[in-house]
């Protein structure tokens, strides 16, 4: 039986896993092969790694959890969880069996895209939701947001410092009058028509309305929802916060002794929302691994 098993090997996971095994408990990280980043061609916003491609990070935190004899990393993904504190049975896919005193939750969210065509194609390379993860690389240029969403005042507002020029486009329907002045003031531009496609154009995009074909150097989108990537947090009857994350407390705790959760899939209560960067993912997946180490020495 491990000590922990960690759900997850983006930078949550990974960092629990080399906590754990830096502190010689045995753990064994299960990596689906599903990252939230999966299409991005490089990171940003994170000290001593600005540009990685995340391929690369994954692979380096491999190689040197390798180091640690304690830590087994193993690609394959969880069915199911069964059993409780101090005795978890995972079902793995296939139908072989692990076990563990502890869980830690890392398996992330995923992205819902508005239903836009082309748009999927697009996503992690010429289209985003994050500025602080790719707003710099747009400095100078024209961009668009897709979608006059509740975010989009406040997307633009970050980003108007940083590039040229804002062109709001409606998904659905143009915003209300106070809407549209709202955005006006934070400093965009309103297309006049409903997005019908986009699609790659030379190095940016091109958004097809119904009113043109607008070229821009990169989008943003505001009206996309992120859910929970497995149904753990559902099976197990976890606590949701409002924002469809794991509540946890400040060490990754959930409402199920046992079972620790971290990265974009949770938050505490006091927090509007999760934070989508790898850099407080990987500080949450450390923090859930210290609190395991403290109750395991506390015992």
């Amino acid at each position: 039986m491990y000590d922990a098993i960690v759900i997850g090997a983006g930078p949550a996971g990974l960092q629990a896993a080399l906590t754990l095994g830096r502190m010689h408990r045995t753990a064994l990280l299960l990596d689906s092969g599903e990252y939230r980043n999966g299409t991005v061609e490089h990171m940003h916003n994170i000290i001593a790694s600005d540009g990685t491609p995340p391929a690369e990070f994954r692979a380096t935190a491999r190689a040197q959890l390798a180091e640690y004899s304690t830590v087994e990393a193993r690609d394959a993904r969880v069915e199911r969880i069964e059993g409780v504190v101090d005795d978890f049975t995972l079902e793995l896919e296939g139908g072989s069996t692990v076990r563990g005193r502890r869980i830690v939750l890392a398996s992330g969210v995923a992205d819902d895209l508005p239903g836009v065509p082309g748009l999927a194609g697009l996503w992690g390379l010429r289209a985003f939701t994050c500025p602080f993860c790719d707003g710099h690389e747009f400095a100078g240029r024209d961009i668009g947001i897709l979608g006059a969403a509740a975010r989009t005042v406040h997307l633009v507002a970050m980003l108007s410092p940083i590039v040229r020029s804002i062109t709001v486009f409606a998904l659905d329907e143009q915003p209300t009058d106070e809407d549209r002045a709202a955005l006006e003031a934070a400093g965009a531009d309103i297309h006049s028509g409903l997005v019908r496609s986009v699609a790659a154009e030379a190095d940016g995009a091109r958004v097809t309305t119904t009113a043109a074909h607008v070229a821009v150097a990169g989008l943003f989108v505001a009206a996309g929802t992120v859910r929970q990537r497995a149904s753990f947090a559902a099976d197990r009857g976890l606590r949701m916060l409002p924002s469809g994350a794991i509540e946890i407390d400040d060490f990754g705790q959930t409402s199920e002794p046992g079972i620790l959760a971290a990265g974009d899939l949770a938050h505490r209560a006091s927090l509007p929302g999760p934070v989508a960067s790898v850099i407080q993912a990987a500080a949450a997946g450390q923090m859930a691994a210290a609190r395991i180490v403290q109750e395991f020495a506390s015992s």
